[in-house]
């Protein structure tokens, strides 16, 4: 009889197992194909400080990025928007003011395109915004591109704070994140 017990605890506890891996699997990542990985929807962090790193600003490679603006944003947004990504071993990409105030970049509901230079690196896996003004602003998504790594996609659906980086680091290890 204890063995009985011990054998349906047992399966019990697999099937517990698999249905949280298999829950887990379909809301931690979900890679579309081979060269395009999303990131989950979580809450993104603010980061209390951010050091951009001066010989990270040279160009090597392109980098297509796809923001995506949530239709709760105002109308459009003449606040200052800034972009840092990265990878693991610390490369970063960093644009200091990635938005056109006079142009109408981030409409509400609207994807906004743009072509980067910034230092080559390995499968990006962090992403931050800064954003200074009265406006306000918000973020759907970020995808980044380009020929030599992965596309990823970083999904905010949130208003970005004023004065603050902010977003997500899902990179692994010490040398992971610029951040001071």
């Amino acid at each position: 009889m204890m063995k009985n017990i011990s054998l349906i605890s047992l399966i019990f506890a697999l099937i517990t197992v698999i249905n949280f891996h298999t829950s887990l699997s379909s809301t931690s990542s979900v890679a579309t194909n081979e060269d395009e990985h999303i990131y989950p929807s979580v809450d993104p962090l603010p980061v209390p400080s951010l050091r951009i790193k001066s010989n990270q600003i040279s160009a090597g490679c392109s980098y297509r990025v796809q923001i995506t603006t949530g239709c709760s944003s105002v109308a459009h947004t003449r606040d200052q928007i800034s972009l840092s990504f990265g990878d693991a071993s610390g490369t970063q990409v960093y644009v200091p003011r990635i938005d056109d105030p006079k142009s109408g970049t981030f409409e509400a509901c609207s994807t906004d395109t743009f072509d980067i230079s910034g230092p080559c690196t390995r499968d990006i896996c962090y992403v931050h915004l800064y954003r200074k003004g009265p406006d306000g602003w918000n973020v759907g998504s970020v995808k980044i591109s380009s020929k030599h790594t992965r596309t990823v996609t970083f999904n905010f659906k949130h208003w970005v704070p004023n004065g603050v980086w902010w977003g997500f680091n899902y990179c692994k290890g010490a040398s992971a994140s610029p951040i001071v």
